[in-house]
């Protein structure tokens, strides 16, 4: 009996062991996940107390806090020269805070995409509300193939897939081109579209440029695969821009910094075609003097005509 009772015992230990093992974030590789007494999945980010909703995207704010805090120190030493850096996300719904400042204390103002669009200053630095972007403009190349697809089944599949994977809903994919083997598309979602439960398109941009190269955010980490009418597109570049909903601000001294560097190019260049055009031209008149001296023996002045 008591062999029976035993294994009974472990049979019911062992069904809750696996329902927490099976208990992931579909969306968020970088979480930790465990089931409440009720049965349901709760995720948090990993090294931090940010709960995370594993119906949706992750902000891309969580998911560059969780990159940085998952590397050695080492590790964050090099990234912090690149000008990387462990953002400051808000409590409440983990977007990036306006102003973010690194562990020297150098301060700047970021967008909703988290790129800097102000000078660096101190802690006094101060930045307002988050600016949105609400233009994001991707271009792509593909893999060059025996010919070209349909302009119209790229367009599709690619609807599709922004729709499908990432959750955008179709009236923020705006505009999209297809050039073999160039592809465009244009993301447009201002603060007025956009409704609480929709995701944000600087955080679709951001989980696809992972998928692009091979760095999914998704917990399968599956390689991104955009069937067109049963062929892979394969993607091989992928730029993205960002344009605000207010234009960036930087004093007039970078500018004038950029502009005197454009003048010394043109100058140096123009330099270099006027010494180029003399030496040329001294070197046909040496040419020409040579060949009068070996026809007539003796020295004269080149003719002018």
């Amino acid at each position: 009996m008591e062999p029976l009772l035993g294994l009974l015992l472990g049979l019911i230990l062992a069904v809750p062991s696996s329902a927490q093992n099976n208990c992931t974030c579909a969306t968020n590789k970088w979480t930790v996940c465990d089931q409440d007494g009720y049965g349901s999945c709760s995720c948090t980010l990993v090294r931090s107390n940010h709960r995370v909703n594993c119906s949706s995207l992750t902000p891309k704010c969580l998911l560059m806090k969780a990159e940085i805090l998952l590397k050695d120190e080492y590790s964050q030493r090099l990234l912090d020269t690149a000008g990387i850096y462990n953002p400051d996300c808000e409590e409440d719904n983990g977007v990036f805070k306006a102003r973010q400042c690194d562990q020297t204390g150098t301060c700047w103002c970021v967008n909703t995409a988290g790129i800097r669009r102000t000078e660096k200053g101190d802690r006094n630095l101060n930045c307002g509300e988050l600016v949105r972007t609400s233009w994001i403009y991707i271009e792509m190349k593909h893999k060059g193939r025996s010919s070209a697809f349909s302009n119209s089944d790229v367009e599709n599949a690619l609807r599709h897939l922004f729709e499908s994977r990432y959750k955008l809903p179709p009236k923020f994919v705006t505009a999209m081109r297809y050039n073999p083997w160039l592809i465009q598309i244009n993301l447009r979602q201002q603060s007025s579209q956009k409704s609480p439960h929709d995701v944000d398109i600087a955080d679709v941009a951001y989980y696809f440029e992972k998928d692009v190269k091979d760095d999914s955010l998704f917990h399968s980490n599956r390689t991104l695969i955009v069937p067109v009418n049963g062929e892979a597109l394969v993607i091989e570049n992928i730029w993205i821009h960002y344009v605000d909903e207010i234009p960036p601000q930087f004093s007039m001294k970078q500018l004038a910094a950029g502009i005197s560097g454009v003048v010394t190019v043109v100058a140096l260049t123009a330099g270099f075609g006027i010494a180029l055009v003399l030496i040329l031209r001294w070197l046909r008149t040496r040419k020409y003097k040579k060949v009068e001296m070996k026809e007539t023996g003796d020295v004269r002045p080149p003719s002018l005509q």
